[in-house]
């Protein structure tokens, strides 16, 4: 229809009419010249159980819950700036956990323009277990599986290559809901804007009893009953 008999119809929203026959300018797509991709792109097969020399015997371990408490200060960043999973909190991954992973993003990846990189160790930590029913004593039980433990803020896998955020958030979050502890799929932008977001509130609040404050002065004999983790963490890191 011509615009002239669009005036006539319509004489009070005329000029919306008009307005949305204009030109549009969209942004240019982005250019990934400078990335380089691996020769290996995919993520490698993880072991079972790791690799000893046959002269020694494999050594039993306690627990070390300490390996899963507090933040991680090595491995909280991303090295290639592009894409990753992030833990949220501590736990600890399994061999199946390694494997869930391997094959859903090799299903998902494209080799051609993507890559996918581990950022954790191969399960190191032995975990025992005894039979279930027997007696007390004996000694500790047997090696069971190994496990390798996760800290708060620790990169669990890079992905990056020739894509955007949105072409991998999709499958990435499927990833991070299935692992044992809570998870979320980040980039270079996402973790910026958190750590900007937690000095922001570090410098602008209002409220001068923190629970920072509360721990170190005390307040209601909380000494008496808190874990002394939560003196070094403050309640941040369960």
């Amino acid at each position: 229809m011509n615009p002239s008999k669009l005036l006539l119809l319509f004489r009070g929203p005329a000029v919306s009419v008009i307005q949305i026959c204009g030109m549009k300018n969209f942004k240019p797509p982005p250019t990934y010249d400078h990335i380089e991709l691996p020769e290996k792109p995919k993520l490698k097969f993880i072991d079972k159980v790791p690799n000893l020399p046959p002269n020694i015997r494999p050594p039993k371990m306690q627990k070390r819950l300490r390996y899963m408490r507090g933040p991680e200060d090595v491995h909280n960043f991303l090295l290639h700036k592009q894409y990753g999973i992030m833990a949220l909190g501590g736990g600890r991954l399994k061999w199946g956990h390694f494997e869930m992973i391997r094959l859903s993003i090799g299903r998902k990846m494209d080799a051609n323009r993507m890559f996918a990189v581990w950022r954790v160790d191969s399960p190191w930590q032995p975990v025992t277990r005894r039979g279930q029913g027997t007696r007390l004593g004996g000694g500790k039980g047997a090696i069971d599986h190994y496990v390798t433990p996760v800290k708060a803020g620790r990169i669990i896998i890079e992905f990056g290559g020739k894509c955007d955020f949105k072409e991998v958030e999709p499958f990435l979050t499927d990833i991070a809901n299935k692992l044992p502890f809570k998870a979320m799929v980040v980039s270079e932008k996402i973790i910026d804007k958190m750590n900007e977001r937690e000095n922001w509130e570090k410098e602008n609040n209002i409220n001068p009893y923190s629970m920072k404050y509360m721990i170190q002065n005390n307040m209601g004999g909380c000494h008496q009953w808190i874990s002394p983790w939560d003196l070094k963490y403050f309640c941040k890191y369960i």
